[in-house]
């Protein structure tokens, strides 16, 4: 019984620090705009789809738009993260600006002229220069 115990009382206290020390890895989704991010600002441990033979990176955005993003620099200043994203074919960059605005909540911002776009109908509109970004589920 102690045992157990112990291991509760010692996986309550470490929980708290394992996240502290990877703040910027996580998965985010605007419901609304149907877009993900996923990032690890800390080693490239991300496979991106359709990229996989350029090797893990420190992440992409995806979902609702049109192809894949990767991150392919960033800078980490106090709670905000400027990333610079490319797409899948290297013709276009977007820088983009996050920051934690609670426990679980983000916000992307684009930077100067949206690129990023999405296919409605028949044609590629660009999406939101804001996206409100919550924490998904590990």
């Amino acid at each position: 019984m102690q045992i157990k115990h112990i291991f509760a009382l010692f996986t309550l206290v470490l929980c708290p620090y394992s996240y502290a020390s990877n703040p910027w890895k996580l998965s985010l989704t605007d419901p609304k705009e149907k877009v993900t991010l996923t990032i690890d600002l800390h080693e490239e441990s991300i496979e991106v789809p359709g990229m996989e033979m350029f090797g893990p990176m420190n992440g992409y955005l995806g979902g609702n738009i049109y192809g894949v993003w990767a991150v392919t620099s960033f800078k980490i200043k106090k709670d905000k993260a400027i990333l610079r994203l490319s797409n899948d074919l290297g013709s276009e960059t977007q820088e983009a600006e996050l920051t934690q605005t609670s426990d679980s909540s983000y916000t992307l911002k684009l930077l100067g002229s949206t690129v990023v776009k999405r296919a409605e109908g028949r044609k590629l509109v660009k999406i939101t220069s804001t996206l409100k970004m919550i924490r998904n589920r590990d």
